[in-house]
């Protein structure tokens, strides 16, 4: 094995530890990178702005504190922070959000669950997230630079339905803020290994915005490519199966165009366009590391035999109507129609043989998941209704159309069937505040229907004909809140709410291998129905804030994850899942200069080993995350520039010892480090992400599953340049 010299870490750990004890002299770390101010606003005022209210889960501005529940709502600037360390979709949610997995540093974002369950990822409102075959290749679906802020909701509510299961996460695209014309060129090269010829990756994206009286447009695009990232050791990362980042292209192009009209212009009409696309190259092929020996999975030169790149292909359009004064509330409608398609490496495991097409053991092949998504929402929202003070409702009824479908794209065979899930699901909500308290309460009714014709299993699962058939998903959703402001600005909140989703449908379907079976008699096609309980506290002072919760979800017949010992892939068992966990988040702005922030989370889960007996089994990294704390400090040197050093830790969890389940997981803290500095030829930036070059296995990499054994990337240095004209 070839083996490269280790850089120098001692100038790194120096430079680390000194920030870090400059900054807790002063107190907690801050997540926010803080970028150079705004002509016309300060950061504060900023950041204070887009706090003030949320539209996820209620479909119309809502303000955060009347809302009974954990939300978290990531601004421009965190994701630009991060977008300095790393283009990683969903680097800022794990770096962010508490309750959220670490990413995986691939397109794919398996085990990345929110509380131990997967959430809803919306864009605008529009569903990223296929649950009839979810494929966790879902969070990557747009250049992160058109987000204008990301909107995260820990549990269900009554205005979204499906998939909502585990919370929902809603990426809102930016608008024009100003009148007249402007655009902004953000270009980033980045180097991430000791091969000058293949560890480097580029971007270059432009976003062009335009308001002129009642008329406005954003235009965006972008085209990335990435070279390989190489782990502290200087061993090349290996090719994720379920798909990877290195070695690929991407293209993204945005237009969002709105025009407002009618008396007072009360009246608005958006169209948006989103279409992006990732995929590989094809130069690298898959080497296999020693699990037992500590080498992790690597990639070498070569063209993989008889095969196609990988990719994710997002598109979606979207017309949405805004009437601001009708019978007095505000309605909002927006239709839909989305295409979504997912394509995985090549493998030649022993689900994917046929003799009819070639001999056992030789054929290689490779799944597709392509989704077709077209639907309606819509809402109606009046604040003071009856002339009664505080009192605000808002109701609406939604439209779903979901075709589903997985291949096996080289030799055009069906592995799991077109599954159609058509639902109608009206709701209302409605919250009442009176002095220093805010009641809440709403139900959504979900009424679905999946169709799936008659199919045939593949070789491996012995070639049965499964009749089709018809299922009905009928449930009612219910929440209530309270929230009680208290005095010296403190908050105390309670919450209950009843989430749903499908199961996965696709892994039981393409699983089926006894004859007799059909699409109605299969168990576990059941819908996930998961009951919610939430109780917190909130502080806000004029240069500090602190937030705690405490939830409990459990679902009797809950979905939970297990690795077949012969296809090292996935196999989903339906068992109880009882999931309880708290979170704590802390911010600290001393002066001007300083900003600190700590969040802090821990989730455990519990289910059973057999399909009978007690919850005795504890869930690991396929569902949940052991305990995390994110730390970073932020310090403003001058009106031109600011530094952000961030501390990532993951602690050591062993679960399940000497029985079924074990799982033993090490600890991990990285280091991060981001500089900005504006001039007048534009604003620089300068990232090293894992500063001190460390080595380490990624989390999610740490157990068992089918060709996952992967390091994590060593240090990475990026040069950003942004200018507006």
């Amino acid at each position: 094995m070839k083996t490269y010299p280790t850089r120098t870490k001692s100038v790194a750990t120096l430079v680390a530890a000194l920030l870090f004890i400059a900054f807790a002299a002063t107190g907690l770390a801050q997540t926010t990178t803080t970028p150079v101010a705004d002509a016309d606003k300060t950061e504060e005022e900023v950041v204070k702005l887009e706090k003030l209210t949320v539209t996820t889960g209620y479909r119309s501005p809502k303000a955060i504190d009347q809302i009974p529940g954990a939300i978290k709502l990531i601004t421009t600037s965190e994701i630009a922070g991060t977008q300095i360390l790393t283009d990683d979709a969903t680097a800022v949610l794990s770096r962010i959000v508490p309750g959220y997995a670490p990413a995986t540093q691939a397109m794919n974002n398996t085990g990345e669950t929110l509380r131990g369950r997967v959430a809803l990822r919306l864009f605008d409102g529009i569903s990223q997230t296929t649950p009839l075959r979810e494929g966790s290749r879902n969070g990557t679906f747009t250049d992160m630079d058109v987000v204008g802020r990301i909107e995260v909701i820990n549990g269900p509510s009554a205005s979204e339905g499906i998939g909502a299961v585990g919370g929902i996460i809603n990426y809102i695209s930016k608008s024009p803020e100003k009148e007249g014309s402007e655009a902004v060129l953000r270009s980033k090269f980045s180097i991430a290994g000791y091969d000058d010829e293949d560890s480097t990756s580029w971007r270059v994206g432009l976003n062009y915005y335009h308001k002129s009286g009642n008329k406005d447009l954003v235009v965006g695009t972008s085209f990335s490519k990435r070279g390989m990232s190489y782990d502290a050791n200087g061993r090349r990362q290996g090719m994720s199966q379920s798909g990877s980042i290195n070695d690929s292209e991407s293209q993204n192009l945005f237009i969002k165009a709105g025009h407002t009209f009618g008396e007072n212009n009360n009246q608005r009409a958006t169209l948006t366009v989103s279409r992006f696309h990732i995929e590989g190259r094809g130069n690298y092929i898959f080497e296999f590391g020693d699990r037992s020996l500590g080498i992790p999975d690597s990639a070498r030169r070569g063209r993989p035999l008889n095969s196609k790149t990988e990719f994710n292909d997002f598109n979606q359009y979207a017309l949405a109507y805004n009437h601001a004064n009708l019978l007095g509330g505000s309605l909002n409608v927006q239709i839909y129609k989305a295409s979504q398609a997912m394509r995985f490496l090549t493998e030649d495991g022993a689900d994917r043989q046929d003799p009819l097409i070639a001999p056992l053991g030789t054929l290689v092949d490779q799944s597709e998941i392509n989704s077709q998504k077209r639907g309606l929402r819509s809402s109606w929202s009046h604040k003071e209704l009856f002339g009664v003070a505080g009192l605000e409702v808002n109701t609406g009824f939604d439209i779903l159309d979901e075709t589903a479908q997985q291949i096996l794209a080289l030799t055009a065979r069906v592995w799991v069937p077109p599954m159609n899930f058509t639902s109608n699901a009206p709701f209302v909500q409605a919250s009442y505040a009176r002095g220093p308290v805010t009641v809440s309460g709403g139900v959504r009714r979900e009424d679905g229907e999946l169709q799936v014709d008659n199919y045939t299993t593949t070789y491996f699962r012995n070639r049965v004909a499964v009749t089709g058939g018809t299922l009905g998903y009928q449930e009612t959703l219910p929440n209530a809140g309270l929230i009680v402001r208290l005095p010296r600005n403190w908050s105390v909140f309670g919450s209950y709410s009843k989430g749903y989703t499908l199961p996965n449908v696709g892994i039981p379907l393409r699983n089926v291998n006894t004859v007799g079976q059909s699409v109605a008699g299969i168990l576990d096609l059941q819908a996930v129905i998961a009951d919610n309980k939430e109780v917190g506290v909130t502080w806000n002072g004029k240069k500090a804030s602190f937030n705690a919760s405490y939830y409990k979800s459990y679902s009797d017949f809950g979905v939970t994850l297990t690795v077949d010992p012969v296809t090292r892939d996935f196999v989903m068992q339906r068992r109880p899942v009882d999931l309880k966990g708290w979170e704590v988040t802390g911010e600290f702005r001393p002066n001007k200069m300083f900003k600190f922030n700590a969040t802090y989370s821990h989730t455990k889960g519990m289910t059973r080993t057999t399909e009978t007996g007690p919850l005795t089994r504890q869930m690991g990294m396929a569902s949940i995350s052991p305990d995390k704390l994110n730390l970073s400090a932020t310090w403003k040197f001058s009106d031109k520039g600011s530094m952000t050093l961030y501390q990532d830790n993951l602690f050591k969890r062993d679960i399940n010892v000497g029985a079924s389940g074990e799982e033993r997981t090490s600890g991990l803290t990285l280091h991060h480090l981001t500089v900005n500095y504006a001039t007048q030829w534009g604003d620089f930036a300068l990232g090293v992400e894992n500063l001190t070059n460390k080595f380490y296995i990624l989390p999610w990499s740490q157990i068992d599953q089918f060709l996952n054994y992967f390091a994590g990337r060593g240090r990475v240095i990026s040069l950003s340049h942004t200018i507006k004209f």
